[in-house]
């Protein structure tokens, strides 16, 4: 009985394919890399009416006035501390810098179209319009 122990034992720990384990534990290298997230998106989520002076200031410190508003700050030590002194009020992504929207950009991604669009106008000719 102990030879059939021995003998099962053995087969336990060589390998099923005829690859080896350096060749089976390799990757394929990607062809995409992923772009390394530097900007922290903090959206001010509850308001802070009833909360201390200094929780009020670490917001104006971070940018945030009102609710619903975005701020991006890079990765610093500074703006992780100031985010978890206010961690109950926020919501906060990582994002790579390509995703930093300015605050010009989000307001023209708010805005709905016009629903048309002008050609051109018969008053272009006039005093204030001239450049």
């Amino acid at each position: 009985m102990a030879s059939l122990f021995r003998a099962a034992s053995n087969n336990i720990f060589r390998p099923s394919s005829s690859r080896s384990f350096a060749t089976a534990a390799s990757k394929q290298p990607s062809s995409k890399v992923p772009e390394a997230n530097t900007h922290f998106k903090i959206t001010l989520q509850r308001s802070a009416i009833a909360l201390g002076e200094r929780k009020k200031e670490t917001l104006v410190a971070l940018g945030l006035h009102r609710r619903m508003q975005t701020v991006y700050h890079v990765h610093s030590p500074e703006t992780a501390g100031k985010i978890l002194k206010v961690k109950e009020l926020v919501e906060v992504e990582n994002v790579p810098a390509r995703a930093v929207r300015s605050q010009s950009e989000q307001r023209k991604e708010r805005k709905a179209s016009r629903g048309y669009q002008v050609e051109g106008t018969k008053l272009g000719g006039l005093a204030w319009e001239a450049s």
